[in-house]
C-alpha cells in the first residue's frame, strides 16, 4: 500500500508519530497548510487562513517536545475553528457582515481545551448567517462547496468545518450544534461526529455582552467533526475539560462504566410523516447488520414520538428566537435570511407567552420518556434525514425547500431539545454521495455512541478514503 501523504493522516496517527519523533509538528502543520492553500480556493471552507501563525506555533511545540514531552494528547495536530466561536484576537463574525468588528478578547473554553492539549489552529471555518441554515453560504464569506460534488450542500451550519476536514484541511474541525449543525454537515460530506449531550462540553464566548436564551443554553453544544471515529474520541477526551464559565457543564469522565453484554440496541426506521428514501433504508439496514456482526443485540423498537418532540422543540426555539434574536436578524441579516426566517415562522409557528412556558415545561416529559427507553436500550439506531444529500441552496427555495431540508430533520432537532448525545456515520453511498444514519445514546455516554459508530466504520470503511482515492484517479 502506498504511503499516504501527511495531510491525509488521522489525528491519532499524527499525534503518535509526533510523540515518537517520527515526524515533527512543523512537518505536520506545514503539509496541512499547503493542502489548505491548494484546495481551499475552490472549497471556501476556511475563511481566515492562520497557516503562518500555525507553523510558527508548531516550531515552538517541537522545541518543547524534547524537554517536556508532548504537551497533551493532541500535540502538533492541525485543527480548524468555526467563526462563531471566540479565538483571541480574531473576529467572531457568525457569518454576518455587521459582526466583523467583534474581536475576541480571549479564547472560548472549547478552543483553549484543544490548544492546551497541543492542537494547532490553522484556520477559521465558514458558517451561514447567524449559524441558522442547513447549508453554508453568506454575503460576508460566500458559499462553501461540498468536496464530493459542487451541486450538493456541504451542510450547515458547520459546513466549513465538514468540507475542510473531508478535504484534508486538518483531521479535527471544531463545530457546534443547536438543531443539527454538527450532524447535517457530517451527513452531507461523509464525515463523522457526535453531538455531545447537555453539560458535556463547555460553551461560552468571552466576547458576548448578553446571555443566550434558556433554550439555546439547553440545546446548543460544542463538538468536533472528523474523518474517523477514533479522532472524534481523541479530541473529545480533551475538549470536555471543565470550565466554570459554563453553568451547565458537569465534570464527568468521558468513558463510562462497562455495560452488560451483549448490549441491546434499539432500532427504528420510522420517519413519521416523511417518506423514507430507499437509500436511507439501505443505510439503516447496513448499519444494523454491522452492529449485529460486532456483537450487539439489535431489537426493532417503537420510540417515543419524535415527530411531536422534534416539531415541538423547533417551535419552542423559534419562540425564543422571535423574542431574543429577531431584532439582530432584521438589522444585520441579508434579505435572503430575513425571508427565510419569515418562512421558518410560518412553517414552525413560534410558541408565545404562556404557551411557550407550558411547552418548555413539557420538555421534561419528553426527556423522561426517552430516558426510560434508554435504560433498556443504551443506544438507539435511527434515521438522521429521510432522504440523502440535498442541493446546496434547496433550503432557500421557498417553503417546500425548507421542509425538504430542515422540516424533515425531526430526528435531529429532537436530540438537541432533549439534550441527548447523538452521532452520525455514513455506511453507504447513493449517486456518488454518502448516506448517513444516526446513533442516539444515554446522557454522558458519548463513548457508547462512538463505540457503535466505530463498529459501523470498521465494517464499511472510512468515507474520506474513498474521496481521496477518487482524487488520485
Amino acid at each position: 500500500m502506498a504511503e499516504r501523504p501527511v495531510w491525509q493522516l488521522s489525528a491519532s496517527e499524527l499525534a503518535e508519530q509526533v510523540a515518537r519523533r517520527e515526524t515533527t509538528a512543523e512537518e505536520a502543520v506545514t503539509a496541512t497548510v499547503a493542502r489548505m492553500r491548494a484546495v481551499n480556493g475552490h472549497l471556501n471552507a476556511v475563511v481566515e487562513d492562520l497557516g503562518d501563525e500555525a507553523i510558527a506555533q508548531a516550531r515552538g511545540l517541537d522545541a518543547s517536545l524534547g524537554k517536556t514531552g508532548p504537551v497533551g494528547p493532541l500535540h502538533g495536530v492541525p485543527v480548524t475553528i468555526k467563526v462563531n466561536v471566540d479565538q483571541k484576537g480574531k473576529s467572531t463574525t457568525n457569518g454576518v457582515k455587521g459582526f466583523t468588528e467583534i474581536i475576541a478578547p480571549d479564547d472560548a473554553p472549547f478552543v483553549r481545551n484543544l490548544t492546551n492539549a497541543g492542537a494547532i489552529v490553522i484556520g477559521r471555518t465558514n458558517t451561514p448567517e447567524f449559524s441558522f441554515r442547513a447549508t453554508t453560504t453568506n454575503e460576508l464569506h460566500g458559499r462553501t462547496f461540498n468536496p464530493w460534488n459542487d451541486w450538493a450542500s456541504a451542510g450547515g451550519s458547520s459546513g466549513g468545518a465538514s468540507a475542510a476536514v473531508m478535504s484534508g484541511i486538518g483531521p479535527i474541525a471544531h463545530g457546534n450544534d443547536i438543531g443539527g449543525s454538527l450532524r447535517f454537515p457530517s451527513a452531507a460530506t461523509g464525515a463523522v461526529t457526535v453531538k455531545p449531550g447537555l453539560g458535556r462540553t463547555p460553551a461560552w464566548n468571552p466576547s458576548q455582552n448578553v446571555e443566550r436564551g434558556l433554550l439555546a443554553q439547553l440545546m446548543s453544544v460544542q463538538g468536533v467533526i472528523c474523518r474517523e471515529v477514533r479522532d472524534v474520541r481523541l479530541a473529545m477526551r480533551s475538549a470536555i475539560a471543565y470550565d466554570p464559565h459554563d453553568p451547565w457543564q458537569v465534570p464527568v469522565p468521558f468513558d463510562g462504566p462497562d455495560m452488560e453484554q451483549p448490549m441491546q440496541v434499539g432500532f427504528t426506521k420510522d420517519t413519521y410523516q416523511f417518506e423514507c428514501h430507499p437509500a436511507v433504508l439501505t443505510a439503516l439496514e447496513t448499519a444494523r447488520d454491522c452492529l449485529v456482526d460486532a456483537g450487539y443485540e439489535v431489537v426493532e423498537v417503537e420510540t417515543p414520538d419524535i415527530g411531536e418532540i422534534g416539531t415541538t422543540g423547533y417551535r419552542a426555539l423559534m419562540g425564543e428566537v422571535n423574542v431574543l434574536m429577531l431584532n439582530d436578524i432584521r438589522r444585520h441579516g441579508s434579505a435572503e435570511i430575513n425571508r427565510m426566517f419569515d418562512e421558518y415562522f410560518e412553517l414552525f409557528p413560534p410558541f408565545e407567552g404562556d404557551e411557550l412556558l407550558r411547552q418548555m415545561a413539557r420538555r421534561s416529559h419528553f426527556i423522561r420518556q426517552w430516558n426510560l427507553l434508554l435504560e433498556r436500550y443504551p443506544i438507539v439506531l435511527t434515521p438522521f434525514l429521510p432522504t440523502p444529500t440535498y442541493a446546496w441552496n434547496r433550503d432557500a427555495e421557498g417553503k417546500d425547500g425548507i421542509m425538504e431540508v430542515l422540516g424533515c430533520g425531526i430526528w435531529s432537532f429532537a436530540m438537541n431539545y432533549m439534550g441527548l448525545p447523538a452521532g452520525v456515520v455514513s455506511p453507504c453511498m447513493h449517486d456518488g454521495m454518502p448516506v448517513a444514519v444516526q446513533v442516539v445514546g444515554k446522557r454522558f455516554r458519548e463513548d457508547l455512541v462512538l463505540n457503535a459508530l466505530e463498529a459501523v466504520e470498521e465494517r464499511t470503511g472510512v468515507m474520506a478514503r474513498k474521496l481521496f482515492e477518487r482524487e488520485t484517479h
